[in-house]
Formats: structure tokens, C-alpha cells, sequence
């Protein structure tokens, strides 16, 4: 179907002032010039803008398993970035895969439709039609998994071979980069010589590395600072995924972390970073144990939860001197929300103390999610104030009561913060569409250009706002009219239609064209 934009005010993705113009769409393209026979949609005051690209989701299976996926294109996302935080599905064998089914539960429920070997695997199943497009991260805990395993060790110097040729591998059949999991095991496990093994890889093959480093607690600045010289050493593009300081030792520190950032970006570095607009993160409760703890895998965290002399020895390490897991910080459990468990009545509440943890646990066999509210509003708002700023929702779409970012993220920084003068609708829509689609090498989407990608929004700058909460998480946002996937209607008049047009991308210089449907 071509159709016609009219009189839309177009905020193109620049960060240039918006202007009036007709905008078409025609097989897929976004076109300036008259189109006949069109599909008329009237602006009336609305704006027009390049569909949003969310540089941090956990839909990696959720894509395939509820295809509708009405929580991210009801709010503008036309792209994803999959495989975040160093786990996901490919590439994968099928003891990995039994592992990962188990430890990233909570971020994907029902894993049985996970069965790919290589992410060209992966990838191509994605191809054969999901709600958004989709660009993929090779995960480097999953790697380690692969080739060394589950236990807390050094890599052998064959190992660390392996692992880059794995990567290699990824990053040829599309893959945009590598995430890393710095928290979480076994990725936590790598040492700095390891992880510049494999930045030096994905440096060669012009992808970006997007760490979710070692702390955002207690040492979060030195963490940073961590990632920063090892992607200057190596030659690496940076992303910071989810950059936050969160905990009480990171009160008011924002600012020393962008001018940490400004430095290395003054240096050469090529850096940017994104962040979600909440004060509360979300994980496993798992996450939260002490990595030596982790070791071995998921059931063998079971069996040290179940021997008391074990169990007291996490206890201490969760409750007196801190917690890898939970960022080097004590955990205070009045901050722990539960937020997915197959006790559905613990749902929302929190959890009470170590043994309440304990029993969730066991009870959901590790796959327990949980919010915890331990941001800082004034370091959120510099943060999404800098420079290389992007959007990233981080969001966990399973459980019952699942963080209102994954319903809520972008109308949130199109709404909220834009009301409250944090960035104004040019800026916000440039941190949202241009700045990810360059930071992804992206040359034909991002921007309202002719024969760009047809992937588009319009909203209504007076009525978008988001309307998810904690307490009832999954509600639709306002003033996301219409949006458009590859030229077709995936939300006409804020519904849901039955399009499927979303395809996986490719990083340019791979098999195939990042800008490739």
C-alpha cells in the first residue's frame, strides 16, 4: 500500500528544528515526492519522526514467543538490539542451551522455542517476519559457557582462541558487536586480558562492544573507567548500556562520570552510552548471590542454597560485606520488589530477608525476577542529558508484574522529560532515532531522508505520555498514533494491527548489508 503523510511536522532525527512537509511511503521507502493513489493519513498538528530504536532489549525470544509484541511497537520501536548483558541464545550448543534455559528464565520465560546453533541461525528465523526489526549482539558470557564452561576460572590461552573464533564467526553472519554480563556468571569470570582478546576482535571486524560492566554500585565510577581503557587499548568502539550510577555510595556523582566520559570522548575514544528514564533496575534475584557462588551453574547454586554452612557463607557476602552480584553494595531487601515467580501472589510484594529469598529461589528454581529501586533522579536526568545519549529500555517483558520501562520507555522520555524541560522533542527524538541508528552504522534509517527505511512515527506531541506503573505494568501509552515497520502499518489509530513486517539486520561489512531487510 503506498501511503501519504499530510502536513505532518516532521522532526527528522537530526536534531535539526522540525518543518512541514508531505511525506510518502512507497514500497517500503520514505518518499518526498507527490504520491498518487495513496492512503491518506491527515497530521493534524501531529509529528512525524523516524521509528525509535531501543539500544537495550531482552526480547530475544519474546520476539518469537508473543509475536504481537504490542509493549514495544505500541510505543514507537521499529528496532531492537537483542542479545544484552553477555546471555543469550546463540551461538549456543545444546548443553549451553540447557543452561541458559535455566539462568535467564526470568528474562525470557519459556525458552523452548530457543534451538539455534549460530546466530546466521538465529537471524534467519527472525527473518521470517517479527513485529520490529532486530540487530543481535553476540554474548560474551555465552561464549565462555560454550568453551570453558560455568566454572570461576581463568581461560587457557586455546580457550581464549576459541572464543574469538566463535565471535569471529557471530560477527561475520551479522552480529553488530559483543555484550558483555560483568555481574553476571559466567561472564563475570573473564579477567581484562581475556576481554581485550575479544574486543580486539570485534575492533577488526568494525563492530562496538556494549558492556554492562562490573559495578553500578560501589566502585561504579573505577568500573567505567575499566571499560574505557580497555576499548582504548584495543581500538574498540564503546557503548555503555544501561549507564547508571544506582545505590547510595553513587548519590550526586553523575557528573564526575561524564567528565570522565568527556575525557575519553577528548582523547578519541569512540563512546556513547545509553540509559532508561527510571529510578528502579531489573534482574534476577539470582543476580543479587556473590559470583564465587554462581560457579558451576544454576543447579550447582541450588545445592549451596540448600547446605546451611554454604548458605551462611552467601548470607554474609549478600547481607555484611557485599555482594559482585549486587554491584559491591550490602543488599537492602526493603528495595527488592518481586516482580516474576511462579508464586503468584509474592508478585509486587517485597522480598522480607535472606531466607524469604532463599525460598523464592528454590521455589522458582533461579528463574525469580525482581525490581530494585535504587536509583537517583538527578543523576538519571544528566546522564540523558549527555552528548552521545541514546534510548534503551533494558526491559523485561515476562512475569507478572515486569518494570513499567517495558511499556512505557520512549513515551516517557517524549513526555515526562520533555515536559519537564530535561530535553526538549528535537533533542529527545534525535537521542531516540539518529544518534542509535549511527552508533549502529545504520545509513538508510534514524532519519526522515528520501529513500530512507520507512520506518516512522506519528505521535501527538500534546498527548504522548506514558501510563505504565509499577503497580499496573502493563498498560498502553498515549499519543503513539500510527507507526510504521519497512512502510507497514503496525499501529493504526494507537491499535495493534496483524503485520509482521520486521526482519533481522546486518552489520554492514557482514555476510550481509546492515541496512538489509
Amino acid at each position: 500500500m503506498r501511503t501519504l503523510v499530510r502536513d505532518a511536522l516532521v522532526v527528522d532525527g537530526s536534531g535539526e528544528p522540525g518543518y512541514t512537509a508531505d511525506v510518502g511511503i512507497v514500497e517500503g521507502r520514505i518518499t518526498f515526492e507527490p504520491v498518487r493513489d495513496a492512503h491518506v493519513v491527515e497530521s493534524r498538528g501531529r509529528v512525524l519522526c523516524p521509528g525509535f530504536i531501543d539500544m537495550h532489549a531482552h526480547s530475544d525470544v519474546v520476539l518469537l514467543t508473543e509475536p504481537e509484541h504490542t509493549a514495544k511497537v505500541s510505543q514507537g520501536v521499529t528496532l531492537e538490539v537483542l542479545g544484552q548483558d553477555g546471555l543469550s541464545f546463540a551461538p549456543t550448543d545444546e548443553p549451553t542451551r540447557v543452561v541458559l534455559r535455566q539462568q535467564i528464565a526470568g528474562w525470557n520465560g519459556d525458552c523452548a522455542e530457543a534451538g539455534w546453533d549460530t546466530v546466521a541461525d538465529y537471524l534467519a528465523r527472525l527473518d521470517e517476519g517479527i513485529a520490529c526489526h532486530a540487530a543481535y549482539l553476540v554474548p560474551q558470557g555465552t561464549l565462555r559457557l560454550m568453551v570453558v564452561g560455568a566454572d570461576d576460572r581463568p581461560a587457557t590461552s586455546a580457550e581464549i582462541d576459541a572464543m574469538c573464533d566463535l565471535l569471529a564467526q557471530g560477527l561475520s553472519e551479522g552480529a553488530f558487536g559483543m555484550s558483555s554480563g560483568l555481574t553476571y556468571a559466567p561472564g563475570m569470570y573473564a579477567d581484562d586480558a581475556e576481554l581485550a582478546a575479544l574486543l580486539r576482535v570485534v575492533a577488526e571486524h568494525g563492530g562496538y562492544y556494549s558492556p554492562h560492566h562490573r559495578s553500578y554500585g560501589a566502585g561504579a565510577l573505577e568500573a567505567y573507567a575499566e571499560m574505557i581503557e580497555l576499548c582504548e587499548r584495543t581500538g574498540c568502539p564503546l557503548h555503555l548500556t544501561h549507564a547508571t550510577l544506582n545505590f547510595e555510595p553513587n548519590r550526586g556523582r553523575a557528573p564526575e562520570l561524564v567528565a570522565m566520559l568527556d575525557a575519553a570522548l577528548e582523547r578519541g575514544l569512540d563512546l556513547t552510552l545509553d540509559s532508561y528514564p527510571y529510578l528502579a533496575g531489573a534482574t534476577t534475584l539470582a543476580a543479587l548471590l556473590p559470583g564465587w557462588a554462581s560457579s558451576g551453574g544454576p543447579t550447582a547454586v541450588l545445592e549451596r542454597l540448600a547446605d546451611p554452612e554454604q548458605a551462611q557463607r552467601i548470607r554474609h557476602d549478600v547481607e555484611v560485606s557485599g555482594s559482585d552480584g549486587c554491584h559491591g553494595c550490602v543488599v537492602d531487601w526493603s528495595t527488592v520488589q518481586v516482580s516474576g515467580t511462579s508464586v503468584p501472589e509474592r508478585a509486587g510484594t517485597y522480598v522480607r530477608d535472606f531466607e524469604d529469598a532463599v525460598g523464592l529461589l528454590q521455589a522458582d528454581r533461579l528463574a525469580t525476577s525482581v525490581l530494585q529501586h535504587v536509583g537517583h533522579e538527578d543523576n538519571v536526568r544528566t546522564i540523558m542529558r549527555h552528548r552521545t545519549h541514546c534510548g534503551g529500555s533494558d526491559a523485561i517483558l515476562v512475569g507478572e508484574r515486569p518494570h513499567p520501562r517495558a511499556w512505557g520507555t520512549f513515551p516517557r522520555y517524549l513526555g515526562h522529560y520533555v515536559a519537564q524541560g530535561v530535553l526538549d522533542l528535537v533533542e529527545a527524538v534525535h537521542h531516540l532515532t539518529g544518534r542509535p541508528a549511527s552508533r549502529l552504522g545504520l545509513t538508510d534509517r534514524g532519519l526522515v531522508r528520501e529513500g530512507h527505511a520507512a520506518d516512522l512515527v506519528l505521535l501527538d506531541p500534546d498527548r504522548v505520555r506514558d501510563t505504565a506503573t509499577y503497580a499496573d505494568p502493563r498498560r498502553q501509552c498515549e499519543g503513539i498514533d500510527e507507526v510504521w515497520v519497512a512502510g507497514e502499518s503496525v499501529v493504526s489509530d494507537g491499535r495493534r494491527t496483524a503485520a509482521m513486517p520486521g526482519r533481522a539486520l546486518r552489520r554492514r561489512g557482514s555476510g550481509r548489508r546492515g541496512s538489509s531487510r
